[in-house]
């Protein structure tokens, strides 16, 4: 019977957040991104005990909208698909002060997701890339802050280039907890 009760409120869960009842057993809606593309929807796991400050940062700005129509402006097949950047250019960023790293052990494997920078370590402000492959050579040098737990395929599909010709973008981007 316990089984059963834990299905059922996995199962209202889920259709709260708009998850299947899998990844709803395994989410935080307040930390959980919900990452709309041409072809489907990302759910992102947010990874507060890694890198608070930079989950702070991206919730904040996904609650602006700030996100909503950027596009994915270097994508290397093998490698990683990055957005954030509000001019397109991979130069721009947000208007909040940029972040101290908070470089942890995670390793970036295929759906991590990872906070761009420049040259300095403490550069990051809204530009981050998702995983394609596994990346060891990034660990410790980059912060890691979440990793996809639904849509891989999804993220797959966005088009690659550096610079990308006619990119793709991100539609919306959520905070699970305030979707609608």
């Amino acid at each position: 019977m316990a089984r059963l009760l834990s299905f059922l409120s996995a199962l209202v869960l889920a259709a709260v957040i708009g998850l299947s009842p899998a990844g709803a057993q395994s989410t935080d809606p307040e930390n959980t991104l919900l990452l709309d593309l041409k072809d489907g929807q990302v759910v992102i796991r947010l990874r507060p005990d890694l890198a608070p400050n930079h989950v702070a940062r991206i919730k904040e700005l996904t609650r602006k909208g700030f996100y909503d129509g950027i596009v994915f402006h270097r994508v290397i097949d093998g490698f990683m698909a990055q957005t954030g950047d509000p001019t397109g250019t991979g130069m721009g960023g947000s208007d909040l002060p940029d972040l101290k790293a908070e470089f942890s052990p995670e390793p970036f494997r295929r759906g991590t997701l990872g906070m761009a920078r420049s040259q300095s370590p403490d550069s990051a402000n809204s530009q981050f890339f998702i995983m394609f492959a596994d990346g060891d050579w990034l660990n410790r040098q980059y912060t890691v802050f979440g990793e996809v737990v639904e849509g891989m395929e999804f993220v797959d599909n966005i088009k690659r280039g550096e610079p990308v010709q006619n990119p793709d973008k991100i539609v919306r981007m959520r905070v699970a907890a305030d979707a609608n």
